[in-house]
């Protein structure tokens, strides 16, 4: 076994495989006087003062620039007075426990550790269009202000500079009319050509029908849109007659048709079909349902918060309405039935108001995925400030409703990620968090060619790893590969294979995140390849949560699916963990996968990292980069300061202290 490290490397300390009774293998299921009072000199009473006037002037400044980190280039702006963090949803909580699994007893260093550093989450209660306006992302969420469980939802609302450091903002929408009563549900914002903004939104009515509501910002001048207007001729549209009244509702952000109308979606069902409900409008306040409908699949069932969008393989983001040679249409859908949020790639009809796929195998709701993991309602959204198309989601919670309740909050949003065309393959979309999270990044440490025999384990070496950026390559012997004449179990699949335990000749083998000392709770994310009796492969990418935690009541699936490696190719992902979140990009963003897990001993300083290769057959070797990721801190750039404003005090304290010494020293 080799490594060989570079700059500001750390070497990995082999691990002895273990055997353990879990059956996992090789993984385990006085200070001295100063000079000066040697001599018998004493400060002087003036030096003190000054430095204690410096000190204190720097604390008051440290303090100011921390409470304005985020808003120094807009002097004329006033920030409200900052509200509590809120909470986001589409449904009612969707994992349940079985009702014969025990309770954890979850204690609060364990909880306290479950809260993410630089993922977007409520702070306390439960969290269910995102939009770039005048030089501020905001981010508009289902909020449950009463409790950490779905209760009567409202709009919260959060602005950020760089969708990184929030500041949350008072309540944009409560339901307070008859037509939203019983909730302020998902909406889409649309901007107008005289860059005024307009939002349509689900609305629950006093008889618990879904329908449409337009709003806008009371003052459009303010960036901030602190307060919103709810148009007196709400509701705006209602369902069809031949459409249930429960099955209406997440319309999409609009676009401009040739016949200058505006255009919006609309997700619904009939029976048990999918499908795009289509409107026209002039003035956001009348529609004109199109014949038909954009598109529909059949059993597929409810379809929430449906996402239309154009991509291209020659620019990187794409307005809304943008249409022409050369541009592929995007059409997403949440599924109601599974909770997974499924896409596909084809051609929009913009005449006839018909979207057709490119491949019908892999329709909307059958086919390819944003996220295999716990990703669900979606939303995009165009920002023109940096000419890319962000995709924003929401993580659910997999423990109980009684450790929600005891931890205070509820679920929390993906990192933001860009959505783009794959220009090397045409046929899937590219995912990659957004460039402004590496400027998180700190203590780098490398690991270059790490050989990993089959059956081996490498722990590295790179101090705390609840918040952390890993970015790895792998080889594979690709002599083995073509010589192997048996190849590994084909149909493979991550969820039923027994996942990163079940040894094969060629897989699986990755990392362990999450990992305790004793091998009692880890995470592993792993490539498994698998070879057919033809000699073709197919490359696997899983995240294992069955060993992520001893505790029995939180949700221990295997997610993943198959990720395209192109000829010559390097196998290559990226993982973020951030305490109890782990988010996996293969191969630049094909395959992502979102995973919650909730360890109860690998956690704070016991939480470890490793590579391993539990493969029969053949020898990997993996190149990484590993970085820490930014403290944990508030959800909002004002207190990103307060860890230094708290040191200068101390200081501050200190001073005063020695002055007044002194003074009795002195006899003053």
């Amino acid at each position: 076994m080799t490594s060989q490290t570079s700059s500001d490397v750390e070497n990995p300390t082999h691990t002895s495989l273990i055997e353990a009774d879990h059956g996992y293998v090789p993984l385990l299921d006085a200070n001295l006087p100063s000079q000066a009072q040697e001599n018998g000199q004493q400060p002087s009473k003036s030096l003190l003062l000054l430095i204690s006037g410096l000190l204190a002037t720097s604390l008051v400044v440290a303090l100011i620039v921390g409470n304005i980190h985020i808003h120094t280039h807009d002097k004329d702006v006033q920030l409200p007075e900052r509200m509590d963090p809120v909470e986001q949803g589409v449904s009612d909580k969707s994992f349940r426990l079985p009702a014969n699994v025990s309770s954890f007893s979850w204690d609060t260093d364990m909880l306290d550790w479950q809260a993410p550093a630089f993922h977007f989450y409520p702070g306390e209660n439960w969290m269910n269009g995102p939009v770039f306006y005048k030089g501020w992302y905001h981010l508009f969420y289902q909020y449950s202000p009463e409790a950490a469980v779905w209760g009567p939802i409202v709009w919260g609302h959060a602005v950020s500079r760089d969708m990184v450091h929030w500041r949350h903002l008072p309540i944009a929408m409560e339901r307070d009319e008859w037509y939203d009563v019983n909730g302020v549900w998902t909406g889409s914002t649309t901007i107008l050509p005289n860059n005024k903004l307009v939002v349509l939104y689900t609305g629950s009515t006093n008889e618990s029908v879904q329908v449409q509501n337009l709003a806008y910002p009371a003052n459009p001048s303010d960036p901030l849109l602190v307060n919103w207007v709810k148009d007196p001729a709400n509701p705006v549209l209602v369902p069809p007659s031949w459409i249930d009244i429960k099955d209406f509702r997440d319309p999409t952000t609009a676009w401009l048709t040739p016949e200058g109308k505006w255009r919006m979606v609309i997700g619904s069902k009939v029976n048990r079909t999918g499908i795009a409900l289509l409107y026209d409008t002039d003035d956001f306040k009348s529609y004109e349902l199109q014949d038909g409908w954009l598109h529909d699949v059949a059993g597929t069932g409810m379809w929430e918060c449906v996402d239309f969008y154009p991509v291209s393989k020659d620019d990187f983001g794409l307005d809304t309405g943008t249409f022409g040679p050369g541009v592929k249409h995007v059409l997403k859908a949440s599924m109601d039935d599974d909770r997974c949020d499924y896409y596909a790639l084809g051609d929009y009809n913009l005449r006839e108001g018909k979207w057709v796929p490119d491949d019908r195998s892999i329709d909307v709701g059958i086919g390819l995925r944003y996220d295999y993991g716990i990703y669900y309602a979606s939303k995009t959204f165009y920002d023109q400030h940096k000419k890319r198309r962000i995709l924003w989601s929401w993580i659910k919670e997999t423990d109980s409703e009684k450790t929600d309740i005891k931890k205070g909050w509820a679920s929390l949003m993906a990192l933001p990620r860009t959505v783009a065309l794959d220009p090397k393959t045409g046929s899937n979309l590219l995912q990659w968090p957004i460039e402004e999270l590496d400027k998180l990044r700190s203590n780098l440490k490398e690991f270059n060619n790490v050989k990993l025999e089959p059956g081996s384990l490498e722990l590295l070496s790179v101090g705390p790893t609840s918040q952390l950026d890993v970015m790895v390559e792998i080889e594979v012997d690709k002599k083995v590969v073509s010589g192997l004449k048996v190849g590994s179990k084909v149909p493979y699949n991550c969820a039923h294979h027994g996942g990163a335990g079940v040894r094969d000749a060629l897989g699986p083998f990755g990392l362990l995140v999450l990992a305790n000392k004793n091998m009692t709770e880890y995470t592993p994310t792993y490539f498994y390849i698998a070879k057919d009796k033809h000699g073709d492969l197919s490359t696997f990418f899983c995240i294992d949560q069955s060993k992520s935690s001893i505790a029995k009541d939180v949700d221990k699936s295997i997610y993943g699916s198959t990720v395209p490696v192109l000829k010559d190719e390097k196998l290559s992902m990226r993982i973020l963990v951030d305490h109890s979140i782990v988010e996996g990009y293969a191969q630049g963003g094909r395959t992502c996968i979102t995973s919650r897990v909730y360890p109860t001993e690998a956690i704070n300083d016991d939480a470890q990292i490793f590579l391993f290769n539990n493969a029969t057959n053949v020898t990997v070797t993996a190149s990484l980069k590993v970085w820490q990721m930014g403290l944990k801190t508030k959800n909002e750039s004002g207190w990103v300061w307060l860890g230094p404003s708290l040191i200068l005090l101390v200081v501050f304290g200190f001073v005063l202290w020695m002055w007044q010494n002194q003074k009795r020293n002195n006899g003053i």
